[in-house]
């Protein structure tokens, strides 16, 4: 017979990720905006010297606009997780990307210090913001087992779009100004709409491909072959809608998911992310003073940022194939453990560097390390929560980032500022990522350690345990409703259930006898009679 349609009260079939197809489009459209996201702020830094001069204000103040924006960036997390859960990635991606190039058009008619930060800092953080976190989230939807590599893909965006915005700022600002260049880079941005417009939802799509097809072949299948065809297929239509009419609401989606923090992996990832970010990005933003004040002249002091930035493009792309092969994925995080426990030996070995063969070696050993820890660390977030509570838990994640960002870069100023001694800096930033890295692969160990003794966990990474198992029951709820109200229904429609019953029954006492306890499963399936939602376990390792 033909498959259970879900809109008559059969459990939904899961939308397998495609790996390809559509998901290289939308691969390509995370790049975009990862580049913009990442290096936007610091490519404006090229106009810092212009707005000085125009609006009379020091270096400080003119560094708060990257700093907002790298701010709204992060803070706005949760708000674009209840964005996303509510409406969608595409039009939450629409509405940022025109926000991101309002922003920096209206800033192009500013007077005063004060506007910029309203306009570059505000709205255009919180255009690249609404971007950045769906095309995130597509990601993870429209790959599963080449996830990593997509992933590392994606953030090769960062140091691609930095090499090239920069000198690119650099021309606009010789020959346009910093405000036909502000005018300039918000057309740009309007990209970011482009990119928001191809994240096509990917059940949606397969709904299209297969709903006319599906109810052709059932109907055809139901009746005798013959002139009452085409008759029956609408007869199939109208039932359909009788019962759209009368099924009920759905239980809604919670717009933010606090569930999360019952996960212990989530706990671990939090904490260790908090204390990386402490450090992870002192080196690069001190790197050029301390070059310079080691008798480094200005334009091979600025080259070391180069050099780490091109050695970060292929970085980042080949750690993420690593990550994906067999042996590697189900320890990817302590594959991140390593890449953090690299960077932070990198930035504590190079603190006595004194010379630029030095320094040049110490970039190119950051630049390998840091591709890594990029390239790496929303996947191992994916992995731990699954793609049903990515949204609500990358918002919470960039929300508890921000204040370490706050507190990181700018404690390091006024230690230098204060000690005069770069040396101290490295030193301590290299041990906050070390103490990251031990945290993590201990914390990680002990918990796998713990999981072994509890039944297996589910086999599929991308779902989320919790938020498959209530919609399949109340799926399950459904289902006997409308068979109760019915009294007339298709014979097709009895035997699958019948048939999907008796298939699930049987797993499940296979699954028994060889002492697996409850099925497992991606979540979506469960038996009438078998695991509930209290049996299910919890995703709390990696």
């Amino acid at each position: 017979m033909g498959r259970p349609d879900p809109e008559e009260g059969q459990l939904p079939a899961p939308v397998k990720p495609p790996d390809g197809g559509w998901g290289w489009i939308v691969l390509l459209g995370c790049f975009v905006i990862t580049g913009f996201s990442y290096a936007f702020p610091k490519a404006v830094s090229v106009y810092f010297k212009e707005l000085m001069k125009d609006f009379h204000v020091g270096y400080s103040d003119t560094a708060w606009i990257s700093s907002i924006m790298l701010a709204m960036l992060y803070g706005t997390g949760p708000v674009c997780s209840i964005m996303v859960n509510q409406f969608g990635c595409r039009p939450v991606m629409l509405i940022g990307g025109l926000l991101a190039s309002a922003g920096m058009i209206l800033a192009s008619f500013t007077t005063n210090i004060i506007e910029l930060y309203l306009t570059a800092g505000v709205l255009t953080g919180l255009g690249m913001a609404l971007n950045f976190q769906p095309s995130l989230i597509m990601l993870g939807t429209y790959f599963d087992k080449r996830r990593p590599l997509a992933n590392g893909l994606a953030a090769a965006g960062s140091p691609v779009f930095l090499s090239s915005l920069s000198p690119l700022g650099q021309v606009l600002l010789e020959k346009f100004g910093w405000r036909g260049g502000f005018l300039i880079m918000g057309g740009l941005l309007l990209n970011c709409c482009t990119c928001g417009a191809v994240m096509r939802p990917l059940d949606m799509g397969m709904k299209r491909k297969m709903g006319k097809a599906q109810d052709k072949y059932e109907a055809k299948e139901m009746l005798p072959i013959g002139g009452k065809s085409e008759e029956g297929i609408s007869t199939t239509d109208g039932t359909k809608k009788g019962k759209k009419a009368k099924k009920k609401p759905k239980k809604g989606k919670k717009l933010l998911d606090f569930s999360i923090f019952s996960n212990r992996g989530f706990i671990i990832y939090t904490i260790s992310k908090f204390i990386l970010v402490l450090g992870l990005f002192v080196p690069p933003i001190l790197l050029v003073n301390y070059a310079k004040d080691t008798g480094v002249p200005d334009t091979e002091a600025a080259f070391l940022l180069s050099i780490i930035g091109f050695i970060d493009i292929f970085a980042r792309p080949a750690c993420g194939m690593v990550a994906g092969l067999k042996w590697v994925r189900p320890h990817v995080a302590y594959l991140f453990s390593f890449s953090m426990l690299f960077n932070g030996l990198t930035d504590i070995c190079s603190a006595r560097a004194s010379n630029y063969t030095g320094l040049v070696i110490f970039c190119v050993f950051f630049g390998i390390s840091y591709g890594m820890v990029g390239a790496l660390q929303f996947e191992v977030l994916m992995a731990i929560v699954g793609s049903q509570k990515f949204s609500s838990a990358i918002g919470l994640v960039l929300l508890i980032e921000a204040f370490a960002v706050l507190i990181g870069p700018p404690s390091a100023g006024r230690l230098v500022d204060a000690l005069k001694n770069y040396e101290v800096i490295f030193y301590l930033a290299g041990s906050e990522v070390v103490l990251s890295a031990l945290f993590l692969g201990v914390a990680s160990y002990c918990c796998l350690n713990r999981g072994k003794k509890e039944p297996p966990p589910e086999n599929n990474p991308t779902a989320g345990a919790g938020s498959d198992t209530e919609e399949a029951e109340s799926d399950v709820q459904e289902a006997e409703e409308h068979s109760s109200d019915n009294h007339q229904p298709a014979h097709s429609t009895d035997s699958a259930v019948v048939v999907a019953s008796e298939e699930a029954n049987h797993v499940a006492e296979e699954q028994r006898g060889e002492g697996g306890g409850c099925p497992a499963g991606d979540g979506e399936v469960l038996a009438r009679d078998g695991c509930n939602a209290d049996q299910m376990v919890e995703r709390d390792s990696f």
